[in-house]
């Protein structure tokens, strides 16, 4: 069974038994929910409208296909982006003055899934009390479709890949100038996915040298699309034989940037924040971030170097997203890569970080490396235990705090345990049937020894 229903979308395996996977008819099940959650807070209007954007998976074209039409059924105005990324959606959602946006992508995962991630007005992802509204309705089928006289009109819009990269090059801290007279050369792997179309675009407008490795956007991903090192090992070789001076790798959704230094060396999916957050913070002479439980140390310290505060929220870019309009927070996002700026939108948004990370590189007048040098220097374990029906991980996740209530124990999301020099974030994913297991510690050995010791740990409970 790999439905899962959760804020931060709907999300399954394609094929097999309805309610088990996402299958046509649990496509059109919840975009129905969704379509009549949107009607009905904006019952004072004659019509209402979404923009739907899809990655480049194998199955997009069906899914997107079946959600735009659902819509129509509803009577509501459909604006399709057509491959597009998740961060172009939520920029189009305000511009077109609609009530909602959907967009169909299932992220990091595999091609066999794909997603409905589901946005408001102002394209951001619903919150947990509105995702459960739509849940609500999803189980009821209280859904009333419109007459044939009513329903909507579906429109064909392909002019957002230059509307998004235009808004980012407006950005007041993106440095145009600068990045053009650096004469970058970049590797960038697009997992055959839209940022294979997406980020050359952008770096074309920027006079950078785009050397492209799996920019084909046909969903035949060439490697495992979690922007992880261990997947990697393609563009990290390609950036030293082409003498570039970076690499450049997003998700299918082009919402996570990891960055390849020019050695072949990963820059570390989680400094990718920390750099664009120096490089605004710098500019800005200060201010507030970001991050979720799951992310580094090393952008808290960056944060205080500049005098601003750090803030750690719960996974889950809305709770992030939450978080930093509490605090007023000028830049934030997830150690996955997930760069949220609000200057521009409060989503994650690739083309916005691979822009900021230029313009500091550029400003900086150093290589990738020693940037990367120059910052605190955290080692992170990133595991998971697989979970079937029988085991109880709520429980699991209460033992752990218990045992170690002597320690600094964070429970607002599974249970964060910081120890003196190294913390271990447990947590039951909103996306997978797992555990994910992060660690940081000061060298990776410490990192992976301390992973492993919960993860036996963990194992005996549930033996």
């Amino acid at each position: 069974m790999t439905l899962i229903k959760s804020i931060s979308g709907i999300r399954g395996t394609i094929g097999g038994k309805t309610a088990d996977n996402l299958t046509p008819i649990d496509a059109v099940k919840f975009a129905s929910a969704y379509g009549a959650f949107i009607k009905n807070r904006n019952s004072n209007k004659d019509k209402v409208k979404v923009v739907i954007g899809r990655d480049a998976r194998i199955s997009g074209k069906m899914i997107s296909s079946l959600v735009a039409n659902t819509l129509v059924g509803l009577g509501i105005d459909v604006v399709d982006l057509g491959l597009s990324t998740t961060p172009t959606v939520e920029v189009a959602v305000p511009l077109e003055e609609a009530d909602g946006g959907i967009i169909l992508t299932a992220s990091h995962n595999p091609k066999q899934w794909n997603a409905l991630k589901l946005l408001n007005e102002k394209g951001e992802f619903l919150n947990g009390s509105e995702g459960e509204k739509i849940l609500a309705l999803a189980e009821s089928e209280d859904f009333e479709f419109a007459d044939v006289d009513d329903l909507g009109n579906y429109t064909k819009d392909s002019s957002y890949l230059e509307k998004h990269i235009k808004e980012v090059l407006n950005l007041d801290l993106v440095d145009v100038d600068a990045i053009k007279k650096a004469n970058f050369k970049v590797v960038v792997d697009g997992v055959n996915s839209t940022g294979g179309i997406f980020i050359p675009a952008l770096l074309k407008e920027l006079n950078v040298a785009c050397v492209e490795l799996y920019c084909t956007p046909n969903g035949q991903f060439p490697h495992n699309p979690e922007p992880l090192k261990e997947h990697l090992t393609d563009i990290s070789e390609l950036v030293v034989k082409e003498k570039a001076d970076l690499g450049i790798v997003v998700d299918p959704d082009v919402d996570r940037l990891a960055i390849v230094s020019e050695d072949g060396a990963m820059f570390g999916e989680e400094y990718t924040l920390v750099a664009c957050a120096d490089y605004v913070l710098g500019k800005l002479g200060g201010g507030n971030t970001v991050s979720n439980l799951s992310s580094s140390r090393a952008l808290r310290d960056v944060t205080e170097k500049h005098g601003g505060t750090y803030t750690a929220s719960a996974v889950g870019e809305v709770n992030v997203v939450i978080k930093m309009k509490e605090t007023n927070t000028v830049i934030g996002g997830e150690g996955n890569g997930g760069i949220i700026y609000p200057a521009s939108h409060y989503g994650r948004d690739s083309l916005v970080g691979v822009a900021l990370f230029l313009s500091h590189l550029a400003h900086q007048k150093v290589s990738c490396k020693t940037l990367r040098d120059s910052y605190p220097s955290y080692f992170m374990s990133k595991n998971k235990i697989q979970l079937t029906p029988s085991i109880d991980v709520d429980a699991i996740l209460k033992q752990m705090a218990t045992t170690y209530v002597n320690e600094d124990v964070n429970t607002i999301d599974g249970v964060k345990i910081d120890f003196a020099e190294e913390w271990i974030h447990l947590r039951k994913s909103n996306t997978e049937p797992i555990i994910r297991i992060y660690t940081e510690a000061k060298s990776q050995k410490a990192a992976d020894a301390l992973a492993e010791r919960f993860i036996s740990e963990i194992k005996e409970l549930i033996a």
